[in-house]
């Protein structure tokens, strides 16, 4: 989220734009070498393989492309290599963002091996807390989350000669923002090329964008899958006599889908507890030799990693929207959609950031649908009706018109981009919500008093507040914290409030989880309680080996992905705030 961009500002240096002679010398090195051994190739069963020289002209043409296509043509690993063709890569690296760390980590990993390098040599990547890029990379996969904190350094992002801003279509917030901004900074970048992916059909939006002065913006259309999907819809509990839940009709058409024939399954839910869940009713009713594995992006890279591995027998892997757009699961005949998604999204009656269950709409269902069907022929069951999937939108909202602005509005202010309401966002957000975000920032004391004419500046407060990867609201608190003396204790319970509670309730278990969980209740705080099971956890970790902490998390009925979470959040807090020079 815009959040990471609150990260340390560095001076500019040489180094960072990326212009030194020696990078330069050292990167045409390695695209010279990768050219004479003749290491940049393309599968000739990839879609986009076919359009290599109309991509490669583009590029070279036009300042700005659109490459339009289904999930599977292989926009994200072919186009890096395509950018080095065209010539690209040199003067500056290419930067190619994805909105998930796993697919960072996964992609990158992927480009480089099709290169024959090592990764962190040619192809490196860099995601929140690693970054692996050297003085000849090349091609840096990152999330777009780290070209947005870059921002702060280089405003003229002169490290990077492309700029390829992958899955476009999930228009995210940091997605519109860096669309808005790239915009804005074109005419000062001529030499900068920008490649806008979509699996979308609504690529004419994003060429519209940056068709501005009269420049023409090409779009350029790949087929996806080259297997027919067939598409059935089968709803559950709709009838009185049927009684199933989603995890019991899940299981049945998985094993609807086993008297098909053979192939891998790929099931989409909308969380990791229903992952879980689902998961233990499939271990319990499949067949002996069927691997079921979970997706979804907390999952360490080492874990993530098992979906690509060889295997025998029937897979099914269970993912949330990771997998919609985000990675390419190899060997899926069939999927299983569950309909519904978690979508972050701002209530103003309440004036907070919710994450309901809500269904999916149909460009994100036909994204699922299309991850069969590249193999051979493939089947899609749905779990909604027919007319239920007729009735949805046929596209997802931008997060920009469902969320709090106050973050935005604040970043922005921070590094100088003017107003929001005069940025140029791909749809902007409507005046009320914008209206709502400067009203939360003058509560919090972040923004000088209103003057004709001006742009509102922030006050000493609202800059420290911007350097705070948190919402401003939780910042706040943190802020005022070292007026009271507890720091520490309040960025504890700052760093739990910003992830997902790491207490887990199995429906099956529940009463056990809660008696466990009971042993840190804070009489008359909530709060309080975060703070004893942080101290709980921080003292069992020093007692304990990796392995046996894993043990007790999953024992205590905690999660232990999201308790590393929490710690990782508390230590950017803390070196944060230790920038601002508080201990």
């Amino acid at each position: 989220m815009l959040g990471y961009m609150a990260r340390r500002r560095g001076t500019q240096s040489r180094r960072d734009a990326g212009r030194s002679s020696a990078g330069a010398e050292a990167r045409l090195a390695a695209r010279d070498a990768l050219v004479a051994e003749a290491r940049i190739t393309y599968a000739a069963s990839l879609p986009i393989s076919e359009h290599r020289e109309q991509i490669i002209a583009a590029i070279r043409d036009h300042q700005v492309v659109v490459v339009a296509g289904e999930t599977g043509s292989g926009k994200s690993t072919q186009l890096p290599k395509l950018c080095l063709e065209a010539g690209r890569g040199v003067n500056g690296i290419i930067g190619h963002t994805q909105p998930r760390r796993v697919a960072a980590r996964t992609i990158a990993a992927r480009v480089a091996e099709e290169l024959g390098s090592e990764l962190g040599q040619e192809v490196g990547y860099t995601v929140r807390f690693s970054d692996n890029v050297g003085e000849r990379t090349l091609i840096r996969v990152m999330t777009d989350g780290v070209l947005l904190a870059e921002l702060q350094r280089d405003r003229l992002l002169r490290r990077y000669d492309t700029i390829i801003i992958d899955e476009a279509h999930e228009r995210s917030l940091n997605i519109d923002f860096l669309l808005g901004y790239l915009a804005q900074l074109l005419p000062r970048r001529p030499d900068l090329r920008i490649i806008v992916t979509s699996a979308t059909i609504d690529t004419e939006r994003f060429a519209q964008h940056f068709a501005r002065n009269g420049a023409v913006v090409p779009v350029i259309e790949v087929a996806g899958r080259t297997y027919p999907v067939e598409v059935r819809y089968q709803p559950f509990g709709v009838d009185e006599d049927d009684d199933r839940d989603q995890v019991q009709a899940i299981c049945d058409a998985v094993d609807e889908l086993a008297k098909a024939g053979p192939g891998d399954v790929l099931v989409f839910v909308s969380g990791e507890r229903e992952i879980h869940d689902t998961a233990d009713a499939l271990r319990r009713s499949a067949p002996p030799d069927t691997d079921v594995l979970p997706l979804y992006a907390r999952l360490s890279s080492s874990e993530q990693q098992r979906i690509f591995e060889a295997h025998t027998g029937r897979r099914i892997v269970l993912s949330t929207n990771v997998a919609e757009t985000s990675l390419t699961v190899p060997g899926v005949r069939y999927v299983v959609d569950a309909g519904n998604a978690r979508i972050s999204r701002y209530s103003r009656r309440l004036k907070v950031q919710r994450l309901p269950i809500e269904p999916i709409s149909q460009a994100s269902a036909n994204q699922r649908a299309g991850r069969c069907g590249r193999v051979a022929p493939g089947i899609c069951i749905r779990l909604f009706a027919e007319e239920d999937f007729d009735a949805r939108p046929a596209f997802t909202e931008p997060e920009i018109l469902r969320t709090n602005l106050a973050s935005v509005i604040l970043q922005m202010t921070s590094i100088g981009l003017g107003d929001v309401a005069a940025f140029p966002f791909v749809e902007p957000p409507d005046s009320a919500a914008i209206r709502d975000g400067y009203l939360l920032l003058d509560e919090l004391g972040a923004l000088q008093p209103a003057e004709p004419d001006r742009t509102r500046q922030l006050t000493e407060l609202g800059r420290r507040l911007a350097r705070l990867p948190v919402d401003p609201r939780l910042g706040r608190m943190v802020l005022e914290a070292e007026q009271r003396n507890c720091v520490h204790d309040v960025m504890v319970i700052v760093a739990a409030l910003s992830i997902q509670d790491p207490r887990e309730r199995p429906q099956e278990k529940r009463q056990q989880a809660d008696e466990l969980h009971r042993r840190f209740d804070v009489a008359g705080s909530e709060l309080l309680g975060l703070l004893a099971l942080w101290n709980h956890l921080r003292d069992r970790q020093r007692e304990l080996s990796s392995n046996q902490f894993r043990k007790l998390c999953r024992a205590e009925f905690l999660n232990y992905l999201r308790v590393r979470e929490w710690q990782d959040l508390f230590s950017q807090l803390r070196r944060a705030m230790g920038d601002l020079g508080i201990r």
